[in-house]
């Protein structure tokens, strides 16, 4: 696909933001950027439980797309932060659709990242009607064997991150990680789930890239001080992370590959990184199989993250290709 070299567009204002009452307890976050009377795209983002951030509007062209980024229930900005009360994929789904009718948008280019490729995968299957166009990257369907992998598999490339994560627990719990971990975050008392939460996010920051991120410019919010904000985002963070793997991500992985064919009248791009630690090939490669129409890219020198180079490049490729479709 790409025959050039792709950099994040410049830093760009937000030209709304609100928040949408999605239901009696949740109000979603949005904002809206670029250009308003241009091609609608809407970014979904990872986690479960991450959050949008500036840095994510640059995947587009302001002069032509009218970008839409939307904090998912209970995250970041989204309120109640950390609540998964009413917060399934389901839920999320509608909360997509209806902020697109809010805004008047008929239709939209839906561009989600790893959670967010299972999420934009769930809503064009629910809404296919309102897609014009599919952009994936890191696929995650929360089958079990992915689970498994994120879960433990993954300690044999690294096992010192996984030793980290494990040696925060007493022996005894070592053997159900995410249950003790749950225990610790969703608890009521900020000295244990605070800690425990920092921990739980900094493992899956550490098997982001293929490359780790130069010493000088290298910090982890489990050995730095945090303030008392970004430690609520984090333990909202690890909430929702928590609860969704603890139910699949509400989600049926093989049936969602398998309707993936009824997608076919929607361009896609599957964008993957090569040696993806925590998305696995695997899935992208399935995804494409069961999508031919789709343009897959396996990006030979990158992991999961979307700021690796490579594969920033080949998003925002895609974007520029969108813009002519």
């Amino acid at each position: 696909m790409q025959n050039a070299t792709y950099n994040l567009y410049p830093e760009i204002d937000i030209n709304e933001k609100n928040y949408f009452q999605a239901d009696s307890l949740h109000e979603v976050y949005y904002e809206v950027c670029g250009n308003p009377k241009g091609q609608s795209v809407v970014f979904l983002h990872g986690g479960p439980g991450s959050g949008c951030n500036p840095t994510q509007r640059r995947f587009f062209d302001p002069a032509h797309y009218r970008i839409i980024l939307i904090d998912q229930r209970g995250c970041n900005r989204s309120k109640p932060q950390g609540c998964t009360e009413q917060n399934t994929t389901q839920d999320l789904v509608k909360d997509i659709d209806a902020i697109r009718a809010a805004l008047g948008i008929d239709k939209w280019l839906v561009f989600g990242g790893s959670w967010g490729s299972t999420l934009a995968l769930s809503y064009a299957l629910e809404f296919p009607e309102r897609v014009t166009g599919l952009i994936l990257r890191g696929i995650f369907l929360s089958r079990s064997s992915e689970l498994n992998w994120f879960l433990g598999d993954v300690k044999h490339f690294f096992p010192e991150v996984w030793y980290t994560l494990i040696s925060y627990l007493p022996e005894d719990e070592r053997n159900d990680v995410l249950g003790a971990y749950s225990r610790r975050i969703f608890k009521e008392d900020p000295a244990i789930n605070i800690p425990a939460a920092l921990q739980w996010n900094a493992f899956e920051n550490a098997i982001m890239r293929l490359l780790p991120p130069e010493k000088k410019h290298e910090s982890s919010h489990a050995t730095t001080e945090v303030t008392e904000e970004q430690s609520t985002i984090e333990l909202a963070r690890a909430r929702v992370q928590i609860h969704y793997i603890q139910n699949d991500c509400f989600v049926d992985g093989e049936a969602m590959l398998k309707n993936a064919k009824t997608l076919s009248h929607i361009p896609a791009i599957i964008v993957q990184g090569r040696y993806d630690m925590v998305c696995p090939p695997k899935s992208a490669w399935e995804l494409s199989l069961a999508m031919p129409h789709a343009e897959f890219c396996m990006i030979h020198d990158a992991g999961h993250s979307a700021m690796e180079p490579s594969i920033t490049s080949a998003l925002i490729a895609a974007t520029e290709k969108f813009k002519s479709l």
